[in-house]
């Protein structure tokens, strides 16, 4: 089957032409990195954290992770970890058949990877109807078609985001990468804090990013439920540092944060947004 962009004219350009300009505009921003990379092959780079709102908030933020990845090489397969806004599906959902259709083209998912990651996890199944109309991986796709049409990708969406589901996603992801021989960079997407005035978002996702830059998933957790951060990928950002520290990452950098505020000037109600690199 043949997913179909469900945020493409919202979240980000539906015209192709236009949608590579806001691309480029996003490299170029004064708050993203500042020029459109070129492509790489050291392929150092084991996952990355990105945000998922509409390009003109946060395609800025997460232009830092993609000219991150371009410069170090494209891998082959794609992992995008986010979280389940919808409702829809089950609690844990891949797709393991078809592609998924933006303005730049189709991209294919990785099947033989998908199959594996559902036989490996035991809690995830393939569920389309979860990803209809979910938007946090989907947004991910352009920047990388930008960048490079060829390479397949595994949608995984997590309504159940608790530790232990995280802990098996993140350990089944590097077994099916090393059993697959795949080289893979996984992606969590995720928002951070929510609607809170723009100081107090800070202070709570320093918090935060401080764990997930120790790649520490359990503190990160903690944080998250005792200071009540209204982080949406959680889960998604807690089994990527469990799949990338068994992929041999051993380092974490913080690319570049900023919040909604930063770009409508309303810093009274934001939605904060950070690009991370995990080598």
């Amino acid at each position: 089957m043949i997913r179909k962009p469900a945020v493409a004219g919202i979240f980000y350009e539906k015209d192709p032409d236009m949608l590579r300009k806001q691309i480029e505009w996003c490299f170029k921003h004064n708050l993203g990195p500042g020029s459109i990379p070129d492509i790489g092959n050291e392929r150092t780079i084991k996952g990355v954290v990105t945000p998922h709102a509409g390009y003109i908030y946060s395609g800025p933020v997460a232009a830092h992770s993609y000219h991150d990845i371009a410069e170090d090489g494209f891998p082959e397969t794609f992992i995008v970890l986010c979280p389940n806004h919808t409702g829809l599906g089950s609690g844990v959902s891949t797709m393991n058949q078809g592609s998924w259709e933006t303005p730049l083209g189709n991209v294919e998912i990785d099947e033989t990877f998908a199959d594996l990651l559902i036989e490996k996890t035991g809690i995830m199944d393939s569920n389309p109807d979860a990803h209809l109309r979910e938007h946090s991986a989907e947004v991910q796709l352009p920047f990388l078609q930008y960048l490079d049409p060829d390479f397949k990708f595994v949608p995984v969406t997590m309504w159940m985001q608790d530790l232990q589901t995280s802990l098996e996603i993140g350990v089944s992801i590097a077994q099916a990468a090393k059993e697959l021989d795949r080289d893979v960079i996984v992606i969590a997407s995720t928002d951070f804090t929510h609607y809170q005035p723009k100081k107090q978002a800070y202070m709570q996702d320093m918090q935060v990013i401080e764990a997930i830059k120790a790649m520490d998933e359990k503190r990160m957790m903690n944080v998250v439920a005792e200071q009540n951060v209204t982080m949406c990928g959680y889960g998604p950002v807690a089994a990527t540092l469990v799949a990338v520290k068994q992929m041999g990452a051993n380092s974490s950098e913080l690319k570049k944060y900023a919040t909604s505020g930063d770009t409508t000037g309303d810093n009274s109600s934001v939605v904060a947004y950070a690009s991370m690199v995990f080598r």
